[in-house]
C-alpha cells in the first residue's frame, strides 16, 4: 500500500487509492514561508500553491487519503490533487455552488436542506438588492441556488446568493416550474467540467434550462414536460453509459 511505501503522488494518478494511503509530493511544493522568500529573492519564478481537493488531507510533506476512489491531478497553475469517488453524501465545502430547499424561516434567516448532515443558513440580506424594507419573497419549499461562504465541521454552513461585488451572478431563487432530481457527486463534477460533451450533445436535442449543484442536485426545465423528462432520464443514465451508447440514444431521439 501507498501508506507503507510512501509512494510519489504522480505514480498513483488515475489509480485507486484507499483511506490511510500516504502520497508524497515533489520538493517544489514545500510551503515553508522562509523558503518561499529565499526563492523569490534569488530571482526564481515562484511556484503556484498546490490545492488539496476532496478526499485528501495535508500530512507533513505529503497527502493523506481519506476517501476511496481514483486519484486525479490537474497540473495547471500550482496544481491540484483530489480523489474522484462515487460518494453520494455531500459534505459542504466553502465556495461550492449548491441547490438548497427552503425548509423553515427563523427570524431573519432561512434554513435550507442542502443534502448535508445539517441544514444551512441563508440571511434575507444575502440576495441582490435586498434591504430591511425590500425583503426577498422566499417561501418554504422554494429552491435556492447559492454559494457557501462558511463551511467547516465546527460551524453551521452559511450560504449567500450574491458574489463579492453584491451581484447575483446567476444565483437566487429557481423558478417554480422544472424538475429537480439527484445524481452522484462524481457525475456532477463530470457535467461541470469545461466543454462537457454530455451538455453539448443535449443542447442540440432540445432547448432547456439547467442548474447544476455541487451537492448532487440538478434542476432542469425544457419546453414541455415530455422533453424535460427525456433530458432527466438521459442525465441519470449517462453515468453508466459509454460515449458511443449515449450518442446512439440521442440519435434515436433526434430521429423521432
Amino acid at each position: 500500500m501507498a501508506a507503507e511505501r510512501g509512494m510519489a503522488a504522480e505514480a498513483f494518478v488515475g489509480q485507486v487509492v484507499l483511506p490511510g494511503d500516504l502520497l508524497l509530493l515533489p520538493a517544489h511544493y514545500d510551503e515553508d514561508a522562509e523558503g518561499e522568500r529565499l526563492r523569490l529573492s534569488a530571482g526564481a519564478a515562484p511556484q503556484g500553491r498546490l490545492l488539496c481537493g476532496p478526499g485528501l488531507r495535508r500530512s507533513g510533506a505529503g497527502l493523506l487519503v481519506t476517501k476511496c476512489g481514483l486519484l486525479r491531478h490537474r497540473p495547471a497553475g500550482g496544481g491540484a490533487y483530489w480523489v474522484d469517488s462515487q460518494q453520494k453524501r455531500y459534505v459542504p465545502v466553502k465556495g461550492d455552488h449548491v441547490i438548497g430547499i427552503v425548509t423553515a424561516k427563523a427570524g431573519d434567516v432561512f434554513r435550507l436542506d442542502v443534502g448535508g448532515s445539517e441544514p444551512a443558513s441563508l440571511s434575507y440580506l444575502a440576495f441582490e438588492g435586498a434591504t430591511k424594507r425590500n425583503r426577498p419573497n422566499v417561501q418554504v419549499g422554494d429552491l435556492v441556488y447559492g454559494q457557501f461562504v462558511v463551511a467547516n465541521k465546527d460551524m453551521e454552513p452559511e450560504m449567500v446568493c450574491i458574489d463579492s461585488s453584491g451581484k447575483s451572478s446567476g444565483m437566487g431563487l429557481i423558478g417554480q416550474d422544472g424538475f429537480l432530481f439527484k445524481v452522484s457527486l462524481g457525475l456532477i463534477r463530470k457535467l461541470l467540467a469545461p466543454k462537457c460533451e454530455i451538455i453539448q450533445e443535449l443542447s442540440q436535442l432540445y432547448p432547456f434550462e439547467l442548474v447544476l449543484g455541487m451537492n448532487g442536485r440538478i434542476w432542469v426545465k425544457a419546453k414541455t414536460v415530455q422533453q424535460t423528462l427525456i433530458i432527466v432520464n438521459i442525465l441519470e443514465a449517462c453515468e453508466y453509459m459509454t460515449a458511443e451508447q449515449r450518442k446512439q440514444a440521442l440519435a434515436k431521439l433526434s430521429g423521432n
